[in-house]
């Protein structure tokens, strides 16, 4: 009798919890069909909280994680990081997922990691002080590679945009076909427009990547973001979440134990260095 009630109170908490994700997704929709301009104040004050931004940042990695997960990212109990989401998804920052019994979460799409990169951008550097290996090692692995979202940042994201520039594979608007790095630390803004060139789409085509779909969706094929870490352009779009995707594909990429952290791997660099002529330092 105990074992039944247990499971039907878990049943109950279960339904429970699954009916407030959808109130507040339901709730975040029809705000964002009726408003008409944004709310920068709320969407701060969401973001003001360490314990959320948190969440936010590991949910940056691009895939949907556990409420265990967040919890722990967090540092806050399961029921607190429950409430800290459910205020999330009500403003649509994030998005609930369902395996089954198990409820996952992850970011509403990529335009909300696009700004948590932009607002690492200017924010100041975190004072608490790094006094252990395991940190430094993850601060470490955090700048040389990671996922912002669907696509490659940090370090091997930024080298990535680099060499397809200076293999003419991209071209920056208003510059010649290769060699148009920015010779500066780069802002967010408006301050360049990408193109995809006719080589790039032979050689990314060659690579596996179906340039053809992806001129015919919905999202921009070529777009950037200001890397956080390396005050530099990394590719995003449709090319730059193809481009991670076909790493990950060939083996090329595998996840670290931390959330957005990702290793190149000895096939990755062996065919980094076949595929686009490219070294990655150790």
């Amino acid at each position: 009798m105990d074992e039944a009630a247990d499971k039907a109170e878990d049943r109950a908490t279960d339904e429970a919890e699954d009916q407030a994700a959808d109130e507040a997704e339901d709730r975040s929709a029809e705000r964002a069909a009726d408003r008409i301009e944004p709310e920068l104040a709320r969407a701060a004050r969401l973001l003001a909280s360490a314990s959320r931004a948190r969440m936010l940042k590991a949910l940056c990695d691009g895939r949907p994680l556990a409420v265990t997960v967040l919890a722990a990212e967090a540092g806050v109990s399961v029921p607190t990081a429950s409430v800290h989401l459910a205020h999330l998804a009500e403003a649509g920052l994030v998005r609930a997922e369902h395996a089954g019994r198990h409820r996952y979460f992850r970011l509403a799409g990529p335009d909300v990691a696009a700004a948590l990169e932009a607002l690492a951008v200017i924010a100041p550097p975190d004072p608490t002080p790094v006094t252990t290996l395991r940190a430094h090692s993850r601060h470490n692995a955090l700048r040389r590679s990671r996922t912002c979202y669907d696509h490659l940042a940090g370090s091997l994201g930024v080298a990535l945009m680099g060499t397809f520039l200076d293999q003419g594979l991209l071209r920056r608007e208003g510059s010649d076909a290769a060699g148009s790095r920015p010779d500066r630390p780069a802002s967010y803004g408006r301050q360049a427009t990408y193109h995809l060139t006719g080589r790039g789409a032979e050689r990314f085509t060659a690579f596996g990547i179906d340039v053809g779909a992806l001129a015919r969706g919905r999202r921009p094929v070529v777009r950037y973001c200001v890397d956080w870490s390396e005050r530099r352009h990394h590719l995003a779009g449709a090319l730059g979440a193809a481009l991670a995707a076909r790493f990950f594909d060939l083996g090329w990429l595998r996840y670290g134990l931390s959330p957005r952290v990702v290793h190149l791997t000895d096939a990755g660099r062996d065919g980094v260095r076949e595929a686009f002529a490219m070294e990655i330092a150790d």
